[in-house]
């Protein structure tokens, strides 16, 4: 067992030293915009009294790979899937590469495999929330339309 800060967490993911699933990844990117667990706390104390919302990522599938759509992006749809009843399932023949070069908002994690996520956002958080870090595990580069 070892203790990490959120930034040495990251850097053990990319380096493939331990590995965290994509909801895990969006949360420690978040966790990077405070330096310190004082800071977090009082952070966490004033925003509390705003309340929260229900997450259900939606995961596209593309030619080369996986994008879990969060709400406020462009592409998440009006009625998510909650209870996985409906079966739903979105997928696209374009490239990841292609539907960030298309796209303009985001709220979402870019999977190519197990060992490389980004995260993109340019949308304002809910309930006073703080935006994660955009943090990207590999050298490709999204980020012109942001």
């Amino acid at each position: 067992l070892q203790w990490s800060s959120p930034p040495e967490a990251i850097e053990l993911f990319k380096s493939q030293e331990i590995w965290f699933p994509p909801p895990q990844f969006y949360e420690l990117c978040r966790l990077c915009n405070f330096s310190s667990l004082s800071q977090l706390h009082k952070f966490s104390s004033e925003r509390a009294p705003e309340g929260c919302e229900r997450w259900m990522p939606v995961l596209l599938t593309a030619s080369d790979g996986y994008i879990q759509l969060l709400p406020g992006d462009e592409l998440y749809p009006e009625d998510p899937d909650y209870t996985g009843e409906k079966k739903i399932s979105m997928s696209t023949d374009k490239k990841v590469e292609d539907l960030m070069k298309e796209g303009s908002t985001f709220h979402r994690i870019v999977i190519k495999n197990i060992h490389s996520l980004a995260v993109y956002v340019n949308i304002q958080a809910e309930y006073k929330h703080m935006n994660p870090l955009m943090i990207n595990c590999d050298s490709s580069d999204y980020n012109s339309k942001l």
